[in-house]
């Protein structure tokens, strides 16, 4: 499980912004594949974990009818809200996944730098969670850095494989370069033309 004590809090202590959401290339690109990989337009009701200082939320905010992000730590929860004061569909809430999970469904998952954090029991947890609260028309979104590094004891390419064999949906799309390993899951496997009509 993610403790709320020592790490987290000693990033937010020391900055607002420790992973550079803000002014990074690499995160704003990551951004944009991470909405450009999602394959419907519109979604009624999205879940987003770990939503730091809520820089992906105001962007996931423009594709959802509501949406509730949610961090364990106090500071990442208040820089959030305030990213997303404007969008009042949008609702940010101190949880720590998996245990803290959400009640009801969503149709939109997404889970980006978060379950590398978790041990394999957390992360086996997050797996059922996502199965029992995704809608028949749901999608799944994994986001994960691929280097390794000291505070994370599951490596992406274990955390995508795991959901992937553990949610039940088919994977619809894929990207994967040195840096970073994106996944998008399922219950409808057609295809964005095909949902058009156009294949």
């Amino acid at each position: 499980m993610i403790s709320s004590d020592g790490y987290f809090d000693a990033l937010y202590d020391a900055c607002d912004d420790p992973w550079g959401f803000r002014n990074r290339w690499y995160e704003r690109r990551k951004r944009l594949l991470t909405m450009a990989m999602l394959p419907r337009e519109r979604y009624r009701r999205a879940f987003e974990p770990g939503c730091g200082n809520g820089e992906l939320s105001a962007q996931l905010a423009d594709r959802c009818d509501n949406l509730l992000a949610a961090d364990l730590n106090e500071t990442a929860v208040r820089l959030a809200a305030e990213r997303v004061a404007a969008t009042p569909h949008v609702q940010v809430e101190c949880r720590s996944v998996p245990q803290d999970w959400p009640d009801g469904s969503f149709d939109l998952i997404v889970i980006s730098e978060l379950a590398y954090y978790l041990d394999a029991s957390g992360l086996d947890q997050l797996a059922e969670r996502i199965k029992s609260s995704l809608t028949p028309d749901g999608t799944l979104l994994a986001c994960h850095w691929r280097r390794p590094f000291d505070a994370a004891p599951q490596t992406a390419a274990c955390v995508h494989a795991l959901l992937d064999a553990r949610c039940g949906l088919t994977r619809l799309v894929r990207h994967e370069d040195p840096d970073v390993l994106l996944d998008v899951w399922s219950h409808d496997s057609r295809s964005v033309a095909e949902q058009e009509g156009l294949a």
